[in-house]
């Protein structure tokens, strides 16, 4: 993945003395482990570069899914105080990532790959155990008597090594190889404590933990088959035979309980793969799935090749294969959604509106129907009302991001200067790029608009931001 290149060439640059500039203070070198709300400011430090790069799956639904499968492990975790974020990575190889914070990373090649619901989640509760063992403040722990410059790049190195072992080999040279190494090694040693959690995870929340089981039974498979040519996966969360037997051990006195996928994992799965490779071979995938009704769920794989469809331009087919799936289907917010994509793709925006306020009417909280209303709003020069459905969003949406986008867009678009830059002040603000929303405020504070409440709240505003950019470059 393209992120972690940039991520090792943040934190290190040119010499080891920068590598602190560019993470949240850590404290004494001698401060034996990271407390959680350290960790979050390390995680969030990372996060801001990996929402930067292109690989960055910046998908809603996929998000959502995600997060709700995820926080549905996380309710029956030990320590479910955690905040935790899940989010995508495009990327074909099949790998999985937990970060300092709670942030757990899933490549699109791993939700691919999974051979049901439960396979994926057991994945996700493996990261899930990771993070609340605490195993990366442990891992600082064994290097306490080290540099603040090392426990730096020990957090970087996690997410280089979970990503691509050369790049983490690079990280370590530039930045105290031994040290990071053995910080490592540290990390596989919980291998077999994360299974034993994420077991329990599987089993208190519901879902079938044969999944953990048969995804981890296949990589062995792989292993043996690839040995040095193994999936990213393996080479970061290493598999024994103790490992597998241990797992195999725990199966066994686990009553069987069939657990069916869910239709949503379906339906994003065939999203991602819809999105996967040449145009014309996605939709000859779906075409041949179905022709010869080689599927899971038809409900998917119709869906998939209007997506697919629609990708290749050949839309007036996809809106007809859909059609005919809504026939047949129960109202579903993604299949909704895509239904309102193809008719804003052929210039349709009053069809599209009325779509989405139906959908929406359904289900009020499915954010690519908020972001496809507002941002068709937009697009059909529709700004007052944009701003009015926006606003009200917010009331229960305060730190989406994209929504204040949308915000700042809907008042530039009826010449509301002040506001629009106010807005995407608050944009950048929750992405974490303080330089800018303070940019911009000082911009909206220029305007000679606003009366004095509102210049008031930006003064105070401004002055919070400033005091939070300084605390963040705190040697």
């Amino acid at each position: 993945m393209k992120f972690t290149h940039l991520l090792v060439l943040g934190v290190f640059c040119t010499s080891p003395a920068n590598a602190a500039t560019n993470l949240p203070d850590l404290g004494e070198a001698s401060q034996s482990v990271f407390s959680p709300q350290l960790e979050r400011k390390i995680g969030e430090a990372i996060m801001r570069d990996i929402r930067a790069d292109r690989d960055y799956l910046d998908d809603p639904e996929v998000a959502d899914y995600l997060n709700g499968l995820g926080y549905r492990l996380a309710a029956a975790s030990p320590n479910n105080r955690q905040d935790f974020e899940f989010f995508a990575v495009q990327d074909n190889t099949l790998n999985a990532f937990a970060l300092p914070g709670g942030y757990i990373g899933v490549h699109s090649g791993l939700i691919l790959t999974a051979q049901s619901e439960s396979e994926l989640a057991g994945v996700l509760a493996h990261e899930i155990a990771h993070v609340t063992q605490r195993h990366i403040s442990r891992m600082v722990a064994q290097e306490s008597r080290n540099s603040l410059i090392s426990i730096a790049a020990i957090a970087v190195s996690i997410l280089a090594a979970r990503a691509n072992s050369q790049v983490a080999s690079a990280a370590a040279t530039v930045a105290q190889a031994g040290v990071i190494q053995n910080a490592l090694d540290f990390t596989r040693e919980h291998e077999r404590e994360a299974d034993r959690v994420g077991f329990q995870i599987m089993q208190d929340s519901g879902l079938d933990p044969r999944g953990m089981a048969s995804f981890f039974d296949r990589m062995g498979k792989f292993n043996r088959l690839y040995d040095n040519n193994a999936p990213v996966y393996l080479r970061t969360h290493p598999l024994t035979t103790d490992r597998l037997a241990d797992i195999q051990n725990r199966l066994a006195e686990t009553p069987y309980k069939q657990i069916p996928d869910s239709l949503d994992y379906q339906l994003v799965r065939a999203k991602l793969r819809a999105a996967s490779g040449r145009e014309e071979d996605a939709v000859t995938e779906f075409e041949t799935g179905l022709r010869e009704k080689k599927f899971n769920s038809e409900i998917a794989q119709r869906y998939g090749l209007a997506a697919a469809l629609a990708r290749a331009k050949k839309l007036e087919r996809a809106e007809k294969e859909l059609a005919a799936l809504q026939k047949t289907t129960p109202p579903q917010p993604m299949i909704e959604t895509l239904a309102a994509e193809l008719k804003r793709a052929q210039g349709q925006e009053p069809a599209a509106l009325a779509i989405y306020r139906a959908a929406l009417k359904r289900f009020p909280f499915h954010r690519a129907l908020i972001y496809g209303y507002a941002d068709t709003l937009l697009q059909a020069k529709q700004g007052a009302e944009a701003i009015k459905f926006v606003n009200e969003q917010l009331r229960t949406r305060g730190n989406d991001y994209r929504l204040y986008e949308y915000q700042a867009r809907g008042y530039a678009a009826v010449q509301k200067r002040f506001h629009s830059h106010r807005a995407l002040a608050e944009a950048y603000a929750r992405r974490g790029n303080l330089n800018a929303a303070i940019e911009q405020l000082q911009i909206a504070l220029n305007t000679d608009e606003g009366d004095f409440y509102q210049l008031s709240s930006a003064e105070a505003r401004l002055k919070e931001l400033k005091a939070l950019d300084a605390e963040s470059k705190r040697p």
